[in-house]
């Protein structure tokens, strides 16, 4: 495997106690406590390095959501092991949601590994990471309970680029899904304050990021345990108040909670772009209720048509689950249909992962391996041609582009996003252009398709 480093480093310091590389893996979410473990690292005196060769340790920030994700945590993990083994770094410091669901499991399978840290004990990183200088602890793993409230997110090292960011506005859920062991790993949904996310946004404008991406296991449940009502809508006005900010975009709303006031102000526009991303994971009602997702397909229908309806340009994201323990080709082949009513301008599919701690592993009606690739492959396929009918649409439209980085090798080239594109999940736009940065948003005309991805030439000033 190849596994990818955090590069964005502070200057180089003399007077650093060490150097280290960070892995980053997994979902926004977790990529957010990889910067606040990069922060706290880099105000203890540590310096962050792209190559983990000759370094003094390495962070692995883990997924452990699916068997997929694991593999990928664990195939991260040996790597670094190995390259301790061949001198290459001292120590291997692994943390995040593999961490905290295997726990001692990790270690017997790689006994190499220095130190865990789980989730809630991110803050604890530095006193694991002096232990490599001589600190006189013997404390080789810091596993703390999720707290009430949200840890803080401030004072992060960022490793997208500067003019993007993710906003963590809630920690842990509530909703006990069949297949999904986020609850063991993360806890309960708990809300962070207002007040607190609006002062971590304002930090983060003022360091130059454009577009917010809002981020949560269940962003739309925002509020109901501190305040005893959902308070996005009341957080969004806030957010859309603070100057520099230009895009806030939605990610993993609930299909529950969505209030004639919260209807309102997404239909309102400006800065909330209309791209929102709600997963489904399927559609039938018996599968529904065996998912445990408290959500049935007539109120689902009703959202999807009152948000076509009143929200102009609205781009939807979604995603689903095939060969779910008990999936008949009846409730299938309902799924499919729904996907080509529907027309979802950008949608994911992921085949059923066994978790042995979860509800769903106890079902009957377990699907083989085939069946449920087979499913996912016809389901992209009615997508793939959805996605590239949306996109032949385009050309001639205009869109404003937000650059995010040169295309390498190729000369005023940048790789690029409109609104309905979210970073590092959906496709980009190549625009060729003279004088352009990183983090420009420029006024472009679609010219041309390439699959899932838009080609764009200048047809104003950047902004």
């Amino acid at each position: 495997m190849t596994t990818s480093f955090a590069t964005l480093a502070p200057e180089a310091k003399t007077d650093a106690k060490g150097t280290y590389a960070f892995v980053s893996l997994g979902c926004p979410k977790n990529l957010v406590d990889s910067e606040r473990m990069l922060g706290l690292l880099q105000l203890d005196g540590y310096r962050l390095v792209g190559d983990p060769a000759g370094t003094d340790f390495v962070v692995v920030n883990t997924c452990g959501f699916i068997e997929r994700a694991r593999q990928e945590s664990y195939g991260a993990i040996r790597e670094m092991l190995q390259l301790k083994r061949e001198g290459g770094t001292r120590g291997v410091i692994v943390s995040g949601c593999l961490a905290e669901r295997e726990k001692d499991a990790l270690l017997a399978a790689c006994p190499g590994v220095d130190c865990l840290v789980g989730v809630f004990g991110r803050e604890h990183v530095t006193k694991m990471a002096d232990r490599f200088f001589g600190a006189a602890t013997e404390q080789r793993t810091v596993f703390q309970p999720a707290p009430s409230r949200p840890l803080s997110d401030r004072a992060r090292l960022r490793i997208t680029p500067r003019h993007y960011a993710y906003l963590k506005i809630s920690e842990g859920c509530d909703r006990l899904c069949t297949f999904c062991a986020i609850p063991k790993m993360r806890g309960k949904h708990a809300t962070k304050p207002i007040e607190e996310v609006v002062a971590e946004a304002r930090e983060l404008a003022a360091d130059g990021v454009r577009e917010l991406n809002i981020v949560a296991q269940d962003t739309t449940y925002y509020g109901m345990d501190l305040y005893g009502r959902p308070r996005l809508a009341d957080l969004l006005r806030e957010l859309v108040a603070i100057e520099g900010l230009d895009w806030i975009r939605l990610l993993y709303l609930y299909p529950e909670h969505f209030s004639d006031e919260l209807m309102d102000l997404l239909a309102a526009g400006g800065k909330i772009i209309p791209y929102f991303d709600i997963p489904l994971q399927h559609i039938n009602d018996t599968m529904l209720r065996r998912m445990q997702r408290r959500v049935s397909r007539g109120p689902t229908v009703e959202l999807l048509g009152r948000l076509r309806e009143r929200v102009p340009g609205l781009v939807l994201r979604t995603t689903f689950i095939t060969g779910f323990p008990g999936e008949t080709d009846e409730q299938f082949a309902e799924l499919l249909e729904f996907v080509r009513q529907q027309r979802f301008e950008r949608l994911g599919v992921f085949t059923y992962s066994f978790e042995p701690d979860t509800p769903a592993a106890r079902m009957e009606g377990h699907l083989p391996e085939e069946v449920k690739q087979s499913r996912r492959e016809a389901l992209m396929q009615a997508q793939q041609e959805i996605a590239f009918d949306w996109n032949r649409r385009q050309v001639g439209r205009r869109h404003d582009v937000l650059l995010d980085a040169p295309l390498p090798k190729e000369k005023d080239v940048w790789l690029g996003r409109t609104y309905a594109d979210a970073p590092e999940i959906d496709g980009v736009v190549y625009v060729t252009g003279r004088n352009l940065q990183a983090g420009q948003i420029v006024p472009c005309e679609i010219v041309a398709t390439s699959d899932y991805d838009l080609a764009a030439a200048p047809a104003g000033k950047p902004w």
